[in-house]
């Protein structure tokens, strides 16, 4: 009998399945239909990876051994029974890295470079000349230091930035940080930022990790970057922040609830750049997304180790 691999979408299917189709039967549910697809299933891929369907379908999944998820970030699948089962959880490490990584730079740069204000003055039909900023001698701390935060660190490393990490533990010496500083540290470390860059995986231990004494004590006029999850940030202390101008700007692309309603102030806020959830997604991502999942799932069919495991308990692959 061929092995039952379940595909969770919203309405926008995978492309580039056929050579899976022909080895494997594929069944495509939304997440009403899931707990009838997922029954005597060996694999699911959450292509809609934002989808809390799996957690309700549980009960039917007891066949399930692999679960693939098309996306780096796997907060929005744990739960405790997936946590503590034997089913084996991957992610889409690698997809995101170096488009995530670019965007940083284009929003340091958009500040550095004073590219709103511009905009504003060419609009107005206005010629004011002004001086910009130098980023060849900013410091970037990148607040998680897994694959996404390395390609961040090498990126703005080779554009002149020093760069230094804050991860799970303080460290010397790394090949791409430099220093590595303890997330519990955060508030002391902060102090040396002029870009505080978010883009830990969202865990208990990270929710809110940037609250108001992170931010008081950043330098005066310093930017924040979040392009991880919007639970991250203390949004209403991030706004205090921005009003006083103690924190000069923030560019912000993922928020505590999305999509960011019309009323809210971060739309109006002064010096802040807001993005739909928009940084990872380079022109051909979801073919790139699709194709990670079709080698994965002939090396499942082999018997072969799996691309990016995810060690559940830690949420991310290590």
């Amino acid at each position: 009998m061929a092995p039952v691999l379940v595909v969770l979408h919203a309405g926008d299917l995978p492309d580039g399945l056929d050579s899976v189709a022909e080895v494997a039967d594929i069944r495509y549910a939304t997440a009403d239909t899931l707990a009838d697809a997922v029954d005597g299933a060996d694999a699911l891929l959450l292509w809609d990876f934002f989808s809390p369907a799996v957690r309700s379908a549980w009960p039917h999944c007891a066949s399930l051994k692999w679960i693939h998820i098309a996306a780096a970030g796997v907060d929005s699948l744990m739960f405790d029974e997936l946590v503590e089962s034997d089913v084996i959880v991957t992610n889409s490490r690698g997809i995101f890295d170096r488009p995530i990584a670019e965007f940083v730079l284009a929003q340091i740069l958009a500040f550095a470079k004073d590219s709103e204000r511009s905009r504003a003055l060419q609009h107005s039909r206005l010629w004011q000349h002004r001086e910009t900023e130098r980023i060849d001698n900013a410091h970037a701390m990148i607040v998680g230091t897994g694959a996404i935060g390395r390609a961040i660190a090498q990126l703005l490393t080779a554009v002149g930035m020093s760069v230094s990490g804050v991860g799970r533990t303080a460290r010397e010496g790394d090949r791409d940080f430099g220093t590595v500083y303890a997330s519990d540290r955060l508030s002391t470390a902060a102090a040396d930022a002029d870009y505080l860059i978010l883009v830990a995986p969202l865990t208990e231990q990270t929710r809110g990790m940037v609250d108001g004494s992170v931010l008081a004590a950043m330098k005066p006029g310093s930017r924040v970057v979040n392009v991880g999850r919007g639970e991250l940030l203390d949004t209403d202390a991030l706004l205090e922040h921005l009003e006083s101008g103690h924190i000069g700007g923030a560019a912000l692309d993922v928020f505590e609830t999305e999509p960011l309603s019309a009323d809210h102030p971060l739309w109006t806020a002064e010096n802040v750049i807001v993005t739909p959830h928009m940084s990872g997604d380079a022109s051909g991502w979801k073919q790139r997304l699709a194709q990670l999942f079709v080698d994965n799932a002939f090396r499942y069919l082999r018997g072969e180790p799996l691309l990016n495991v995810v060690d559940k308990k830690l949420g991310f692959v290590v």
